[in-house]
């Protein structure tokens, strides 16, 4: 019989000394604080992707900061490539008929360099001798303007008075401390400039130089099919952005010719040079080209004589218009032909993003664009409908402008003498008795 306890249940049965009794299964439930149970151990993937991400902050980050840094050569780069697509038809020519490419180039970069050096050369002794002549008239435009107020406005001004009142003066001093100051940093600005030029020069030269070279490379790491798509890209960028370039460049030659021969005429000084600006400055220098260009030949025609500036101004504002509707769609149909909103909208955007550079780049990149689109994009047939061109059909207009048309017409046939039809509403007329 088995033992009992004092309330008559069964006594739990006690091992021998010695024996472990077997572990059953745990108890359910929570289980007892102070136990770490398997699903509190922290997943493997866990500490990969928590290094992966703090990698990948510290990429991001130091490319940013990388990008930052290197934006100037970056945008360098850029002018220097669409440089090198200006000058790849002449490069190409010259390699054609036997010239070894990078001769070619050179001979193309010696030219240019000739053409600016003279350009800026000649630009700049006519600002400095319309300077100092300017400096050295100063005292009779000063006696003028001096005895002018005295007339009108009863004073005994002098010009002794006055220069000394400004020798003696402390925003004179400061200017003058300013100006000294500011000498350092135009001077390092020349020198930053002209690295910048030297930057610019030799990519373009590599590019134009080593095009071939550049783009087998670019196509060994592509495969066939999109090889062709590169280098017809490429051929397209190439043929607008020479095609802008040279039809601007006749553009401003006809231009320049314009206004010599103005200025000729009106016997102003440094006429060759300010037609050179003209044409250069009106024609690539997008949408305020034209008045920058203006302004100069003005104010040295002003010093001649007051109404000549005002000649200069009529004949700016009507040759604008004539190359604006006459000869700038027949030059520019074939090379860069887009909308002129869209070229406004394009030298728009360049400028918010890259400056001066963006609004000299973004016509030929975005007549790029177009003809690269175009040849993909695919199109139809229009359909021959009076609102493709403008017009409504009958019965299209707004409602309240129908309802006005009909009211207007039954009013006036109801009036009109002898009508055969009345208005509504209104009753027949008696027929006359015959005689």
């Amino acid at each position: 019989m088995a033992p009992t306890d004092e309330s008559g249940q069964p006594a739990p049965h006690t091992p021998p000394s010695g024996a472990t009794p077997p572990a059953g299964p745990p108890p359910p439930g929570p289980p007892p604080a102070g136990t770490a149970g398997p699903s509190a151990r922290m997943p493997r993937w866990l500490p990969r992707a928590m290094v992966l991400a703090l990698a990948l902050v510290a990429v991001f980050q130091l490319g940013s900061w990388a990008f930052h840094q290197l934006t100037g050569l970056l945008i360098n780069i850029l002018i220097a490539f669409f440089l090198a697509l200006a000058i790849e038809p002449a490069v190409s020519w010259m390699a054609s008929r036997g010239m070894r490419r990078g001769l070619a180039t050179f001979i193309v970069f010696i030219g240019v360099t000739i053409v600016a050096a003279g350009f800026v050369t000649l630009l700049g002794s006519m600002l400095a001798g319309q300077i100092i002549k300017m400096v050295e008239g100063f005292p009779n435009y000063l006696d003028s303007v001096i005895s002018w107020i005295n007339t009108h406005f009863h004073t005994d001004l002098r010009r002794v008075d006055i220069q000394e009142g400004l020798l003696r003066s402390d925003w004179l001093r400061n200017y003058v401390q300013n100006s000294a100051t500011g000498v350092l940093d135009v001077s390092a600005q020349v020198i930053g400039g002209l690295f910048q030029l030297l930057t610019i020069g030799l990519f373009s030269f590599y590019f134009a130089a080593d095009g071939p070279r550049l783009r087998r490379a670019l196509c060994s790491v592509l495969p066939p099919a999109r090889q062709a798509e590169v280098l017809r890209a490429w051929e397209i960028a190439v043929n607008k952005t020479g095609g802008y370039l040279y039809s601007r460049g006749l553009m401003a030659l006809v231009s320049g010719i314009a206004h010599y021969i103005l200025l000729e005429v009106l016997d102003v000084p440094y006429a060759p040079v300010l037609a050179v600006w003209v044409g250069l400055v009106s024609q690539f220098i997008p949408t305020i080209g034209t008045y920058l260009a203006g302004a100069l030949p003005m104010l040295i025609a002003f010093t001649v004589n007051p109404w000549y500036a005002l000649w200069v101004l009529i004949f700016v504002v009507v040759y604008q218009q004539f190359e604006n509707y006459v000869l700038q769609p027949k030059l520019t149909s074939k090379t860069v032909d887009i909308h002129p909103a869209v070229a406004f909208g394009s030298v728009v955007a360049g400028t918010a993003l890259l400056g001066a550079v963006g609004a000299l780049i973004a016509i030929p990149a975005i007549a790029t664009l177009q003809a690269f689109l175009g040849a993909y994009v695919k199109r139809y047939a229009v359909t021959d409908d009076p609102r493709v061109h403008g017009h409504r059909r009958s019965g299209d207009g707004p409602g309240l402008f129908r309802y006005v048309r009909r009211l207007w017409t039954r009013r006036a046939g109801a009036a009109r003498p002898g009508s055969g039809q009345a208005g509504e509403g209104s009753a027949s007329p008696e027929p006359r008795p015959r005689d």
